[in-house]
């Protein structure tokens, strides 16, 4: 699950703000116990299996450090993670900068690890064929998600407003279920619940992530003050996740068993997995993530995302314009306000597993 609901995000906002700031300083300080969040996602699956293979250990022990990795719904991890109770948590760029960066949290992109190309998409039933017949229509979907910012890139695209459609709120447990209603005509989701709605009959997928190539993008992200104090916990994530990487990707029986064991956590079969894999670009390289993340591109996709972010409110309620927060870039480029810089995107750990120098 990759999205929040408009009320719980307004409210992780008002509710962890104030645990944030006081946390913000206590945790900045060195220490050799670190607690990591991650949540279920074909993104996000080699975690829990570099957990499991003991190769996050591996890495850890190499830094003297302990590494607990846990479980943890995705609403439920980025509060937490956002009141102090994790050093680390997997996340989207956008609820990166509507929960902790807006909540007062300086939190930083560590591992750029895949963006959607596909996994997303939109769907219309019955006489519906081409993406300009959503003009009108009802539409499910989880409000102010990433499926909501598919939706209005979508929208964009054909010179279409939202006035022009109805958004219909719809958790992603009853999207499925929803849609094969008859009341229901068009949907927005992702896989695996897209692989189910669109196997039911007369359905049309209109428009999909593939069409906004390195907009919706999933990361691990670390407390700022933690990672400075604590560099060698990015050592160990950068160093185990690109060790997991290359033993999934491997193309033998040792890759086969690995992707089988993401299958598995993930509550699903191999082969619909490499399904949700094929729509997923994976930066399996070191290499591949430091380019993408020093592209032009990262910053273009965060300003469309917090205008976004800001027009349906979700930069919080005392957020006068869209720089209420600034985000920092490599090579010193920023958005927002520059003195209260609350998302940064830093490859620099990357970078020394590009150059063997973890």
């Amino acid at each position: 699950m990759r999205s929040l609901p408009s009320w719980i995000k307004s409210t992780a906002i008002v509710l962890t703000l104030g645990v944030a700031l006081i946390s913000q300083s206590a945790v900045a300080a060195e220490k050799n116990n670190f607690k990591v969040a991650w949540s279920i996602y074909v993104g996000w699956m080699p975690w829990d299996y570099a957990n499991q293979s003991g190769i996050l250990k591996k890495w850890a022990d190499k830094y003297g450090i302990t590494i607990n990795l846990t479980q943890v719904d995705y609403i439920e991890s980025i509060n937490q993670y956002t009141a102090g109770g994790f050093d680390g948590c997997v996340m989207t760029n956008m609820d990166m900068l509507t929960i902790p960066s807006a909540g007062g949290v300086d939190s930083t992109a560590l591992i750029v690890g895949d963006f959607s190309n596909g996994n997303d998409g939109i769907v219309l039933k019955g006489a519906g064929k081409k993406l300009t017949d959503i003009k009108g229509q009802p539409i499910n979907l989880v409000e102010l998600s990433v499926s909501h910012y598919l939706l209005a890139r979508a929208l964009d695209s054909v010179a279409l407003k939202e006035r022009d459609i109805k958004v219909v709120n719809t958790s992603d447990a009853d999207i499925v279920a929803a849609f094969g209603s008859k009341d229901s005509t068009a949907a927005v989701t992702w896989k695996p619940q897209l692989s189910e709605v669109i196997k039911m009959p007369n359905v049309t997928e209109v428009f999909n992530s593939s069409k906004i190539p390195g907009e919706i993008i999933d990361l691990m992200v670390v407390n700022t003050a933690v990672l400075k104090d604590n560099p060698k916990l990015g050592k160990a994530l950068v160093g185990a996740w690109y060790e997991t990487l290359a033993v999934m990707s491997g193309g033998d029986s040792k890759a086969t068993a690995a992707l089988t064991s993401m299958a598995k956590a993930s509550g699903t079969d191999l082969a619909d997995f490499k399904s949700q894999l094929a729509t997923t670009k994976l930066f399996v390289t070191p290499s591949e993530t430091h380019t993408f993340t020093t592209s032009p591109g990262v910053v273009k996709t965060m300003e469309l995302v917090r205008t976004f972010s800001f027009s349906h409110g979700l930069l919080g309620k005392d957020a006068k314009s869209v720089d209420a927060v600034g985000i920092e870039f490599p090579g010193g480029k920023t958005l927002g306000n520059p003195k209260n810089i609350k998302m940064r995107f830093d490859p620099s750990y990357v970078k020394l597993a590009v150059d063997g120098k973890l």
